[in-house]
Order: structure tokens, then sequence, then C-alpha cells
């Protein structure tokens, strides 16, 4: 427990800091690959992601991620709701067609491939519409 809320604290703020501590950022998050023993493509992209959230992912993402530490989500059931807080934070005015169309998916409580085909021809017909 106390470990990932150092982490979260960690991530929060280098990401309150801003663009102007990158270099901490990115030292913090090589740190936490260092913590994690991560190594080769898996280090890489830990890195990438974590400077990336630190640096320009938003108040959103950080909120986001703390919802979720608090809620003690982790792996797949972190990443699915931590990009649904995102987008939800984001509005589905701004995010075009295809998040109202999955927005109708989801309250229809479509799943699998009848979501899926749902939503292209949703989207599809929001394309045609708009023309």
């Amino acid at each position: 427990m106390k470990k990932s809320l150092l982490s979260l604290i960690v991530v929060l703020s280098a990401a309150l800091a801003g663009p102007a501590c990158a270099a901490d950022a990115a030292s913090a998050c090589d740190a936490k690959a260092a913590e994690k023993k991560l190594a080769g493509a898996a280090k890489t992209s830990f890195l990438k992601k974590c400077v990336a959230d630190a640096g320009g992912g938003g108040d959103a993402a950080s909120a986001c991620d703390a919802k979720a530490a608090e809620k003690k989500l982790a792996g797949a059931a972190k990443a699915s709701f931590t990009k649904k807080c995102v987008a939800d934070a984001g509005g589905a005015a701004t995010a075009g067609p295809e998040a109202a169309c999955e927005a109708k998916a989801a309250a229809s409580k479509l799943h699998g491939a009848a979501k899926n085909s749902f939503t292209k021809k949703c989207v599809a017909d929001a394309g045609a519409g708009a023309k």
C-alpha cells in the first residue's frame, strides 16, 4: 500500500510540475522502471507512457489515475476505468461521433461483436448525415 501511494505521489507531483520539469519526470519514470525491474521493450514502453502521462497527460488523466488507485484497480480493469474516465472528462461533444456511438452502445448494453457492428454503422451514419 505504501509503495503504490508513493508511486501515486511521484506521478501526481510530476504531472503538476508541468513540462518545465520534463527531465525530472523522465528521471522519476526511470526510477519507477528500475523499481519494477523492467528491461528492453517493456521498459521503453513504460518510460514512454510514464513521461507522456507526467508531462502532457493533463489533469484528467492524473485525476482518473488517482480515482483508479483509490478503487484499488489494477491491470485491464484499471486501464478500462481510466480510459472511460478520461473520455467522460473530455466530453462526448469534443470526441466526435465515435464516442457518442459508443455511449449509445453502452446504454443499450451491447457487447462484443454486436457493439462493434452497432458502433461502426452508427459512425458511418453520422458521417453520411454530416455531408
